[in-house]
């Protein structure tokens, strides 16, 4: 920066910053160029504590109107904040109105979705509309369109008071139940080492037992036969007829293969967030809501607009199906609340931890009926949970009490026997140990081949007290990877991990690998187990 402001021909240069307060840097940030752009949404406490403190003639860009969410600003409050910011600096030359951030976080055009409803739609600006948010706020700062801009103010007002006390919103059971949650809800019948006693009785499984994280590969007949059900050219009958032999076929490979706990594949899902939100209420979904996900991959996550609530089983059909047509243990797989409220566009009325918490509720009664129906072991999938944490350290404590709550909640109503799963990948762990071990549960899984097992020196100082599925094989590829790999892997992890807690699994699910490379690489990896358990009989 002394380098570009040095420089005598460039144009003005404006820092934006953005997802939270400057404060600490301020005396850096003044210093950054001729402009400062700050996320009063986020830190809205930066109008007192930054812009009077702004050089005279430096450009100040203050971001009212929310980049990173699909909910329509309220322009009383923002225009609120821009009359204030005009008064610290004694008139609005300075001052430029703008999004809190990049619009990369928000879908392109609300007028494209026409499978919204009316009132939900009402409810929501996308990247377009909050442009135009952006033109009126400033159109009435200078004075100018006042007509215009009374009707559009008019309509926000209403949206907002429409919005808060909808039906769709507000779900009067909901916050009953949440309302009566206590700190028992939270916890397990027994310590762990009691609960795996009563697992072990009950799964008899062999030491380094075998299992899949959950998808199987999604071929294009699969999709297509989701896009025949859509287009109404298979009834829901022959729908699901198809999807049983895709799950018989799994399981007797599976069986083939020689893996010890199954997975019925999840041929019936779409994505592992979509899936349920569909069958929850208080979610809405677009046609074109497309966000960059990463790179080149885009996602379409799903509008959490009221009160979550799960009106009925969502999985259980499948996973019983699955049950009834083997004798070895099967796993029900569920998406956990944290991830799914990472993963979503989460309505802004109230706290994340409030609206995890519903999500929580729901999948704990999905959890229960799938116990009911005879599922011995249940995996909650939380991929998300690190990346939940806030930017700053002072911070993360208090979003890990609330993540972990909303964990215990959906896992804690089973029995002893009943084995709880865990499945992380994208994660460095080292900062969260004490928070997943918090999380109680039965087993985890963990995303550790590409690191070759170093994701496991944390190990070392953190003795981790339930059972670990370090993955040995990495799906992200689709290289074979060989029995003696895995099994030098496998030997890795017995120095972090003692061989009675070791399981063995892929990093990930295998939805995005192709039958041939899955075939080979399962079976290597079951012998890869069967060959560490005649080391433990030598």
């Amino acid at each position: 920066w002394d380098y570009l402001n040095g420089l005598t021909e460039r144009p003005k240069l404006l820092t934006a910053t953005y997802f939270g307060s400057i404060a600490h840097n301020s005396d850096l940030a003044v210093e950054m160029g001729d402009g400062l752009h700050l996320d009063l949404v986020r830190a809205p406490e930066q109008l007192e504590e930054i812009v009077p403190i702004l050089p005279e003639g430096h450009l100040i860009g203050l971001g009212v109107v929310n980049g990173r969410n699909v909910w329509r600003c309220d322009l009383d409050r923002a225009l609120t904040l821009l009359k204030r910011a005009v008064d610290i600096r004694h008139g609005s030359e300075e001052i430029m109105v703008a999004p809190s951030c990049s619009l990369l976080h928000s879908p392109i055009d609300l007028d494209l979705e026409s499978g919204l409803s009316d009132e939900v739609k009402g409810w929501l600006a996308f990247g377009a509309q909050k442009l135009g948010e952006v033109v009126t706020l400033t159109r009435v700062l200078n004075g100018e369109g006042l007509v215009d801009a009374q009707k559009t103010f008019a309509a926000s007002r209403q949206a907002q008071s429409e919005r808060a006390i909808s039906k769709r919103v507000v779900n009067k059971s909901v916050r009953e139940r949440q309302a009566h949650i206590d700190e028992s809800i939270t916890q397990r019948q027994s310590e762990f080492p009691v609960r795996a006693r009563a697992q072990k009785n009950k799964l008899n499984l062999p030491p380094y037992p075998t299992t899949t994280i959950g998808s199987f590969p999604q071929t294009r007949e699969v999709r297509r036969l989701r896009l025949k059900l859509r287009k109404g050219e298979l009834t829901q009958g022959q729908y699901e007829s198809a999807i049983e032999a895709e799950i018989l076929n799994t399981l007797r490979y599976q069986e083939e293969a020689g893996v010890d706990v199954l997975v019925h594949g999840e041929f019936e899902r779409n994505d592992m967030v979509e899936y349920f939100g569909e069958q929850l209420d208080g979610f809405a979904f677009t046609q074109h809501g497309w966000v960059q996900s990463y790179g080149s991959r885009g996602v379409k996550p799903p509008i959490i607009y009221g009160d979550v609530n799960r009106p009925n089983p969502m999985t259980v059909r499948w996973s019983k199906f699955a049950k009834d047509n083997t004798d070895r243990p099967m796993k029900g797989m569920l998406t956990g609340p944290v991830t799914i409220l990472q993963w979503s566009f989460v309505r802004d009325d109230q706290s994340r931890e409030q609206t995890c918490e519903q999500i929580a509720l729901a999948i704990r009664d999905e959890v229960l009926d799938l116990e009911k129906a005879g599922i011995d072991v249940v995996q909650i999938d939380e991929p998300a949970f690190r990346e939940g944490l806030p930017l700053r350290k002072q911070h993360w404590q208090d979003y890990f009490d609330w993540a972990v709550r909303c964990f215990r909640i959906t896992a804690s109503g089973v029995r002893d026997d009943t084995q709880i799963h865990t499945h992380m990948c994208y994660s460095e762990f080292n900062q969260i140990f004490d928070a997943i071990a918090a999380m109680d549960a039965d087993v985890i899984s963990i995303e550790a081949s590409r690191s070759r097992m170093e994701l496991l020196d944390a190990f070392d100082e953190f003795h981790y007290p339930n059972d670990i599925g370090p993955g040995v094989w990495d799906i992200h590829s689709p290289r074979v990877p060989s029995i003696d790999e895995m099994t030098e892997l496998l030997t890795k992890a017995l120095k972090y991990i003692p061989k009675e807690r070791l399981w063995v699994n892929p990093d990930c699910g295998l939805k995005t690998r192709g039958w041939p490379e899955v075939r080979e690489s399962l079976a290597n990896m079951v012998e890869a187990a069967r060959r560490m358990r005649e080391e433990i009989v030598s």
